[in-house]
Parts: structure tokens; sequence; C-alpha cells
């Protein structure tokens, strides 16, 4: 039972647990949940730390197919520019691992950030806390429990 779970238990929401084998060798680890899920790879969600200097750390929700436009996530944040989160400080500061960083159930609420094409979608796919689990979640509920804002973060192509 890892926190993210333990979040969403506690919230009294809807949601699905999925587990997969980790490939250790897998060169992307939200790909590799859409491929091992057979699910599109614009509804599995991947979460990643961005760093802001005057407000400290965020985070962000995205589509694991496209990339962030941190311009845009700045933008939505209100500051002038971001940069991704050193791999330490995003471990530190969620207590999750890089690959099972899962936007919920993090050691303290952080400001985050939701692709705004999570709301096409009944359900979508985030990191449940660790590598090979995840957790299906409306991305109303999300915004929800995370305090979130939904916006544009992804960039124009997929990967």
């Amino acid at each position: 039972m890892t926190p993210a779970i333990l979040q969403a238990q506690k919230a009294q929401i809807d949601f699905k647990i999925h587990q997969y084998t980790h490939d250790p060798n897998a060169s992307s680890y939200g790909l590799e949940a859409a491929q091992a899920l057979q699910q599109d790879p614009q509804r599995v969600f991947k979460t990643l730390m961005v760093e802001a200097q005057t407000i400290g750390l965020l985070v962000a929700v995205l589509p694991v197919a496209y990339q962030l436009n941190l311009k845009a996530l700045a933008r939505a944040a209100g500051v002038k520019k971001v940069q991704m989160a050193a791999k330490e400080a995003a471990q530190v500061a969620t207590g999750y691992l890089v690959g099972g960083i899962s936007p919920l159930g993090q050691k303290k609420p952080l400001p985050t950030f939701i692709d705004q094409s999570a709301q096409q979608w009944a359900s979508i796919f985030i990191s449940g806390g660790r590598r090979g689990l995840e957790i299906e979640i409306a991305a109303q509920d999300l915004a929800q429990l995370t305090q979130a804002s939904f916006a544009t973060l992804a960039t124009d192509t997929a990967l």
C-alpha cells in the first residue's frame, strides 16, 4: 500500500489499481506503463517535478506521449522561469523514487498542474507510487485531491 493509494482511499473516490511487471531496462517509465496496460499513451500521465526559483518545487502531470513545455508551465504558475528539478530534490520532497513519483500522497502538498488534455478522458492513469503500479482515476478527482489547476503543459509534438 503506497501513500498515493492511501490518500485515494481516504478520500473515498472511485479509482482502480493496475499493476504490471516493471522492466528495469525500460527507457521510458511512462511509455512502458502505457504499453504494459495496453492504453493510449495520451491517457497515461507522468508526474514531473519542476523548480521555480521564487516558489520552489512544482508538480506537472502530463501525458507520457509528450514532453513538458517549461514556458507554458511557468505561465500557468505565474512565474518567469522554471527548470526540471534535480532527481534527488524530487525524491526527497515527494518520498517517491523517480519513475514512481505520484502526484498523490506526497510528503507535503506542492503546487500541482495537470495538462488540460486529461479532461477529455473519463479516467486517466497516474503513477501509484512505485514503478509497475498505476492508479486509474478521474482527472477531476485528481485535481480535487491535489488542489491542482488545469493548463496546457505539453509540447505540440508527440515523442
